[in-house]
Order: C-alpha cells, then structure tokens, then sequence
C-alpha cells in the first residue's frame, strides 16, 4: 500500500485497469480497507492500528546499529539505506493513509516510537484500554447446567 504510494512504477507494473486515474485507485483501496474494517467490527472483531513513528533521526542510528553490531548485521540491507531518500514521500504516504482509514470503528492510534520502552508501554496501555472496555466477564451458569455438570462429575467418579 504504501511503497506503491512512493514507487508508482511498482504499482503501474502490476497491470491493473488503465483509465488514467491514478487517485481513483487509492480512494477504492482505502473504500476496500474501511469497508472490511467496518464488516469484521460489525461482527464482533476489535481492530486497534498501532502505528510507531519512529524520526529520521532515530531511523538513522537504528539502521547504523544493525551494521556496526555483527548481531544485527542480518536486519539490513543495502535498500534500507537507498528508501531514507525517500522520507519526506514515505511520511506523506502514511498521513494520507493514516487519516482515509482511521474510523471510529478502526481508529489509528500513532505511538511516538524514538524510546522503545515508553513507546512498548505506550502499546501496552492501548490494548489494556481497549481489552478494559470489551467489558468481559465470566459466563454464567443456569442451576440445570449445574445439575448437568454435578451428574457428569458423578459419573466421572465411578469410572
């Protein structure tokens, strides 16, 4: 979704429908996103979107750590380097997606992420928020399940 936004050519080359109208395909995939969003909460799917935004400045030293550390040389790879050139497109493409597909059903929560412990307990709040507010409690149980489950235990016993 979003590397097509900065590399059209990638989009262009999967031979989807031409009418010229490169704009009218991000307002459908967005349209697609909301829509399945919108089915899966309407039958009973929470969705939480937790985007890390981590600064070109905090990308820089995290990419320069994974080639001077030989323990994380396996994370990186020479296109890493050459995509930063391409921030300022990145951060576009993620506003314009961020705000076309954060609804009330899905919203978008955007965690700053330069501090990985703050920003893993930022995470962590989020989703106990949200599990707090499914409200869930313990089933329960009718006196015949009771006497279904005593009759059970009953037989169990005997074995």
């Amino acid at each position: 979704m979003l590397i097509v936004r900065v590399h059209p050519e990638i989009l262009f080359a999967e031979a989807l429908p031409d009418d010229g109208e490169e704009a009218r395909i991000w307002k459908e995939r967005y349209r697609s996103i909301n829509g399945l969003e919108r089915h899966l909460t309407e039958n009973g799917t929470r969705i939480a979107k937790i985007f890390l935004h981590v600064s070109k400045e905090e990308q820089r030293k995290r990419l320069l750590d994974r080639i001077l550390e030989p323990a994380k040389n396996w994370k990186i790879k020479p296109e890493d380097i050459a995509e930063r050139a391409y921030w300022d497109d990145y951060r576009k493409a993620y506003e314009a997606c961020l705000e076309a597909t954060s609804s009330k059903h899905a919203p978008w929560y955007v965690v700053p992420a330069d501090d990985k412990p703050t920003a893993r307990l930022i995470v962590s709040q989020i989703i106990l928020d949200l599990m707090e507010r499914l409200d869930l409690k313990q089933p329960t149980i009718s006196e015949a399940r009771k006497a279904e489950l005593e009759t059970m235990k009953h037989r169990l016993e005997k074995d």
